[in-house]
């Protein structure tokens, strides 16, 4: 399968913590309202399959406290928001925002097994206190665990660039 070269093609420093951060609060803030959106239909979807009575008495009990099945499906939801953006242009909404882009060395987008590292490595590294991100300070072409594992790299374009 030929990759998908991502544009503009360049040489671009790579981005720092700092504007990193930045961008990921602003993506936290999309994928809240997203999850909120999914249980919303999950919870909808319960209501039409068991009935409004049965399903207030389900939450009530405390039988749909740590739903297996919701945790899934959120799960996937915030990977689909990733990877979508990663595998396509690049960029989260957060990230376009603060000019920043993911792509491989060549300048070619990630591909879906990279976007999924991405996400699994960047859960693994807040899970331990953000280390994987930190990391960004001793690393010399500054990359974070998920960086690394996927073979991928986080660039900074220029304002007139992602400004457009």
């Amino acid at each position: 399968m030929p990759k998908h070269l991502l544009r503009p093609q360049g040489e671009f420093p790579p981005a720092g913590l700092g504007r990193r951060l930045a961008a990921l609060f602003y993506d936290f803030l999309l994928c809240v309202a997203l999850l909120i959106v999914v249980a919303f239909a999950y919870k909808l979807a319960l209501m039409g399959i068991y009935g409004v009575d049965e399903t207030k008495r389900l939450t009530d009990s405390g039988a749909l406290d740590g739903d297996p099945l919701l945790s899934t499906l959120l799960l996937f939801a915030l990977f689909g928001f990733f990877a979508k953006f990663w595998t396509h242009s690049g960029q989260t909404l957060g990230m376009q925002v603060w000019g920043l882009r993911i792509q491989n060395a060549d300048g070619s987008a990630v591909s879906l097994w990279q976007a999924l590292l991405r996400f699994v490595i960047a859960i693994g590294s807040w899970l331990l206190g953000g280390l994987g991100y930190l990391w960004i300070l001793w690393d010399k072409r500054k990359r974070s665990w998920h960086d690394i594992y996927s073979d991928s790299q986080v660039v900074r374009l220029p304002k007139h660039i992602h400004k457009k």
